[in-house]
């Protein structure tokens, strides 16, 4: 108060703040000012006074409390200057509980986690999980989402959050379990939806997520999120300069034209993209502009990068693609070609910090000379939130990538060197555990050593990989391939398309060293059970505890095969309870039941032989037996007992 003057002084005396407030203002004295419409309770004159005395932190404190978003953003714009002054006003702002305005300060002023923690305690976990998703921390990501729904298990946007990162971590089951919960009526039934039908297709259940589809149609379709393409004819122009030819691809993420760049003259590729937004775009454009700035030699130009509407301008490749060539032999030498170009690639692009994640033959593009190059680098972000979009092929993908692991450049290995163990022997690669074909027997030229070397490069533990691109490429190299195609390949190719393990019959039969039949379409072991109105019942019920629970406790129901007259059910792969169950198992276990009962079911056999131990966690198996005796009662004193 010591630069009032005598008139701003007297008038504070007399309790006329705002007077001498405004007195003080109009002479130039904003700090005065602030200090004298804060006791007059004028928050936001107070805030505004402050921040032109250059006082952001006072002015940040200041509109918060008066909810004068405005003025907030503009001292939230000074402060993020100088983090360690917006970590002090941030903490402030805690204790007066406005944990919004502490959150939007430390996110501008790039202190990440703790704008994560302070966006959970304003309410806002699905921002929260983004910032750490965008850090690097997906689990503690899933574990900010997880516990909002354990707050509020209706809290459905936060239910789609986790569904979709899930998705993006290759836990499609986990995510299927999730989204499930959204009702019918709810607003975000259609954005479930549009999720699901992607999961379940990722997982093989393609009944099921054809009707998803047909529910979403029903309701008009995917939501704004993730709006329709629209028809572009011969000869419109898009974005000032590419002249449509013809539409040659397309797909749920993206919709591929041939064009003709007017200011060029040439052809290009031009994909237009969805479901790009957040921090999926953010990421894509990341990616990209590496890509772009490397102009490597085995990864297709990339000519122009568009985001409103996103698009891709890519050169065009005359050679068609690897996945139109997969009925021709290849001789060793020209596999062993390609696969250089690729870990050429791979190797200067990884040391960026950039992995492709979605190496597959429709990725693989070759100009009119029959150079190798890798497409898509960026598109697996993009994929990963497109409700509907299938990322890639999962049988080219890593152990670790559909366990929903963390990816490394060996990753990207793994997939280079499924892609050229089916170059080959020419069997497409399976998610079955059964043995694959050896190159040496596909093709007389090759011997054991190529063996090793391709089994090296598909190994499931990514340590037993050579640990980088450029030296797998070594390890190619240190050896000779034939440079002529043998007939075998071609046998084996015809072998394989006219095996009775079609698309429609999915199940690859035990054998010596698998002793249930495997789902080749998801790669887990499989337990049949004979199929009745009562077992689907059941089946339905139990299905659907599972996605209440959401921990896994419930054998999986995969599938109702109806044709076989089947209920497929995940195989069971731990040892059975031989033991007391301790407090924890018992409390995921009376989880499970309470979901189950609260469907109108008991199980009826909760003991020893329905219980086993996988890994650390229990499972209570299906009981497909319809016990009208059964109660919920009887099964919680069943457990106890245990």
């Amino acid at each position: 108060m010591a630069r009032m003057d005598a008139d701003v002084l007297e008038l504070a005396r007399d309790e006329r703040l705002i007077e001498a407030a405004e007195l003080a203002s109009g002479r130039g004295q904003s700090a005065e000012a602030s200090i004298l419409f804060e006791r007059a309770c004028d928050w936001s004159r107070a805030a505004r006074e402050a921040l032109r005395a250059g006082h952001a932190g006072r002015a940040l404190e200041l509109a918060a409390e008066a909810d004068d978003p405005s003025t907030a953003e503009q001292a939230v714009s000074h402060l993020s200057l100088d983090a360690r002054l917006a970590e002090g006003v941030a903490e402030r702002l805690a204790h007066r509980s406005h944990h919004a305005w502490a959150a939007r300060l430390l996110e501008a002023a790039g202190r990440v986690v703790g704008a994560s923690r302070s966006w959970e305690r304003a309410g806002d976990a699905v921002r929260a999980a983004v910032l750490l998703e965008s850090h690097g921390d997906d689990r503690g990501a899933a574990r900010i989402l997880e516990a909002a729904l354990r707050r509020e298990p209706r809290a459905w946007r936060e239910a789609l959050a986790l569904g979709a990162l899930l998705a993006r971590l290759g836990r499609d089951e986990a995510a299927v379990r999730v989204v499930q919960r959204v009702p019918n009526g709810a607003a975000e039934r259609r954005e479930a939806l549009a999720q699901l039908a992607g999961s379940l297709e990722r997982l093989g259940l393609s009944h099921a997520a054809r009707e998803a589809t047909a529910e979403l149609a029903a309701l008009g379709g995917p939501g704004p999120s993730t709006p329709a393409f629209p028809e572009h004819s011969h000869g419109a122009l898009l974005f000032g300069r590419y002249e449509v030819v013809r539409e040659f691809a397309s797909s749920m993420t993206s919709r591929t034209l041939e064009c003709v760049d007017r200011m060029r003259g040439d052809r290009v590729a031009l994909k237009l993209l969805r479901g790009t937004q957040g921090e999926a775009l953010a990421r894509f454009e990341r990616d990209v502009g590496v890509v772009r700035s490397l102009d490597h030699t085995n990864i297709v130009p990339i000519r122009d990068v568009m985001t409103d509407p996103a698009a891709i301008a890519l050169v065009w490749m005359d050679g068609g693609s690897l996945g139109g060539m997969r009925s021709q032999p290849f001789a060793p030498s020209r596999a062993v070609e390609i696969a250089y170009s690729l870990l050429l690639a791979l190797g200067d692009v990884h040391r960026f910090g950039v992995l492709h994640r979605d190496v597959k033959p429709e990725n693989v593009l070759f100009d009119s000379v029959g150079t190798a190059r890798l497409a898509d680098f960026g598109m697996a972000h993009l994929a990963d939130v497109s409700a509907t979009g299938v990322l890639g092929a999962l049988a080219y993908a890593s152990p670790e990538q559909r366990r929903g692991h963390r990816l490394t450049p060996s990753s990207d290995i793994f997939s280079i060197g499924a892609l050229l163990h089916e170059m080959l022997t020419g069997d497409r690669p399976s998610l079955s555990s059964a043995p694959r074909s050896r190159p040496s027997e596909r093709h007389s030229g090759l011997e054991a050593d190529h063996d090793r070397a391709v089994a090296l490069l598909t190994a499931d533990d990514p340590d037993a990989r050579p640990p980088s691109a450029f030296e797998a490429r070594a390890l190619l190299a240190s050896l000779r391939w034939p440079s002529w195609a043998d007939p075998r390949r071609r046998r084996g190719l015809a072998d394989s398309q006219s095996s009775p393990r079609t698309a429609a019959r999915r199940l690859d039969p035990p054998n010596e060293e698998i002793l249930t039949p495997v789902d080749t379409w998801s790669g887990r072991a499989v337990e049949r059970v004979p199929l009745s109105d009562a077992v689907l019942a059941r089946a339905r019920a139990f299905a659907a505890a599972a996605a209440d629970t959401d921990h896994a406790a419930l054998q999986t129901v995969i599938r109702v095969d109806r044709e076989e007259g089947a209920l497929w059910l995940a195989a069971v792969r731990g040892h059975p309870l031989d033991r007391r169950l301790t407090a924890e198992e018992r409390a995921r276990l009376e989880a499970a039941l309470a979901a189950l009962h609260a469907r109108g079911v008991a199980h009826g056999r909760v003991d020893a032989d329905h219980i086993a131990i996988e890994g650390e966690a229990p499972i209570l198996r299906f009981e497909p037996l319809d016990d009208s005796e059964a109660t919920a009662d009887g099964d919680r004193l069943a457990l106890a007992a245990l």
